[in-house]
């Protein structure tokens, strides 16, 4: 089944007349077998770009500005000593407590990733949350991936990484869960409207503070689910963010021969950044895969919830590619189940989804817009051009790199061939990496909403689920916000290298047209 334009599904409440994302899915698995069943076919309509409420003036306490800008679509993230410090932290902590107290929740498990402020952010954090009556259960230094775990172990239900993910050494931030929801848009922007509007709560004594260590009960938990049918020899370059320890015992736990490189944590991430999805970031891995003659080469983002690969033969498979993998995996057990994907993901990737009898979704981009449409929907899978993946079959469904990892591992595994031949025997074509663009006047949302609005595309069909994506018989390009950074980020796919060119063109001219100044790379 060939694939080539999504159509949007927007349904509008008779009621109160209010839009609601439906996101973007495809014919039935039944209906994929029916050539009939053409999706460029199907009638599309454009739903207009998520709008994220965003407060306008700096809040303050007394003596304590808080910068409005570091609430952001799915997380807080800021640079310490300009937007975060401490102080801030403790008001950030006190907001999510008196969210807590409003909910009935009580208890919460804190952890933070290996860069230099976490200590003191984490710090602060857990003053702002015992300030509110909260109960805080201290993991210490941990992947995101283990503190959304610890939420589910120690039964808390709510969570916080105090982590910068993959952005610079002098960021920080926190990923917020409540009550087994991952915070995002309006639930973040609220946090920044109770510290503006003075609407948090004071307990009358402060909660309990209890340090426990589940680094054990983590790999026992993932042991016990995955063990690989035969050794593989794996490089293992976490960047040296926070998943360094914890990644290798995982993965030795399941039985594969683990070779670190940059394993040790430091928040300053001397050797190179830790963000897989950018290529020069695996220069390294490549070199040591194949100075090794290992299987494979695995890559962890600063806190360990994204994955990279790289072959033996030195090749990036792309997490869109991953994905196909992994679906093909979990539907063999779970014939007909939804598996939903981000916008910048590959074109080929819906329709291998059909034939191997599942049901895609095509969504918006971002950790916890992708976690809320699985609880939505009941998704099994879900993936992101990212390299975040989220496991609903076996695992708990937050993005996991390291738990990715081992069951990457247990597929290749399973197979006699090598895990390159494998991985390269995925459906491919040409495609660009994520392609990050410094936005004019540092307002990627801006910027995207002008274009979409200016953008004149031929023969095409438009899809502003998330940015603009221009979708043509052989191929695709998009323009987004980033929004972690005040970056554009765009890719291009297509099925050869005329077309590549042809839509690279054909975007460079609109974006041109819009911004004579842009200093685009392509």
């Amino acid at each position: 089944v060939a694939w080539r334009a999504p159509h949007l599904l927007v349904r509008r409440s008779a009621d109160d007349g209010a839009d609601t994302d439906e996101g973007i899915p495809f014919p039935t698995p039944a209906a994929a077998g029916d050539a009939s069943a053409d999706p460029d076919q199907m009638p599309m309509t454009d739903a207009a770009a998520p709008v994220i409420a965003t407060p306008t003036d700096t809040a303050s306490t007394p003596g304590v500005p808080i910068e409005p800008g570091i609430f952001r679509a799915y997380d807080i993230r800021g640079v310490v000593g300009r937007d975060l410090s401490p102080q801030v932290a403790e008001l950030i902590g006190q907001a999510i407590g008196s969210l807590m107290q409003d909910k009935g929740l009580q208890d919460i498990v804190v952890g933070r990733d290996g860069r230099l402020s976490g200590p003191e952010m984490a710090g602060g954090l857990i003053t702002g949350l015992r300030k509110a009556g909260r109960n805080v259960v201290d993991i210490g230094l941990a992947p995101t991936p283990l503190v959304y775990f610890g939420a589910y172990q120690l039964q808390a239900g709510s969570c916080v990484s105090v982590t910068g993910s993959h952005n610079p050494p002098d960021y920080n931030g926190f990923k917020i869960v409540v009550g087994g929801e991952t915070l995002s848009g309006d639930a973040i922007t609220d946090l920044y409207a109770r510290i503006a509007d003075g609407r948090l709560h004071t307990a009358p004594a402060p909660g309990r503070l209890e340090t426990r260590e589940i680094d054990d009960d983590y790999v026992q938990r993932v042991a016990s689910d995955i063990q690989i049918d035969r050794p593989l020899k794996v490089v293992v370059d976490a960047g040296n963010g926070v998943a360094g320890e914890l990644g290798p015992k995982v993965l030795e736990a399941i039985g594969a021969e683990v070779v670190p490189l940059y394993c040790d944590v430091d928040g300053t991430f001397p050797n190179h950044h830790p963000d897989p999805s950018e290529p020069h970031n695996l220069a390294d891995l490549v070199k040591m895969v194949d100075r090794l003659d290992a299987d494979l080469g695995i890559a962890f983002d600063g806190d360990g919830d994204r994955l990279g690969v790289v072959t033996r033969d030195g090749h990036n498979i792309f997490p869109d590619r991953l994905l196909m993998l992994f679906a093909a995996d979990v539907l063999e057990r779970n014939p007909g189940a939804q598996i939903i994907f981000d916008v910048k993901c590959t074109g080929r990737l819906p329709g291998y989804i059909l034939r191997h009898g599942g049901s895609p979704l095509m969504w918006k981009t971002g950790h916890s817009l992708i976690k809320a449409k699985m609880r939505e929907t009941g998704a099994e899978l879900a993936g992101e051009m990212s390299g975040h993946f989220f496991f609903g079959e076996r695992w708990y469904g937050f993005d996991d790199g390291i738990y990715s990892a081992a069951r990457l591992l247990e597929i290749l595994a399973a197979q006699p061939a090598r895990p390159s031949d494998v991985l390269d025997a995925l459906p491919d074509g040409i495609a660009t990496a994520e392609i990050k663009v410094d936005a004019p006047d540092g307002n990627p949302h801006a910027f995207v909403e002008r274009f979409v609005t200016a953008a004149q595309f031929q023969d095409a069909r438009l899809s502003t689920i998330d940015g603009l994506r221009v979708d043509w018989p052989d191929g695709w390009g998009l323009v987004r916000a980033s929004n972690t950074t005040p970056v554009l980020v765009m890719r291009f796919d297509a099925d050869n290298n005329e077309a590549m060119a042809r839509i690279k063109a054909t975007f460079r001219e609109q974006l041109l047209a819009l911004r004579p100044d842009f200093d685009l790379p392509f």
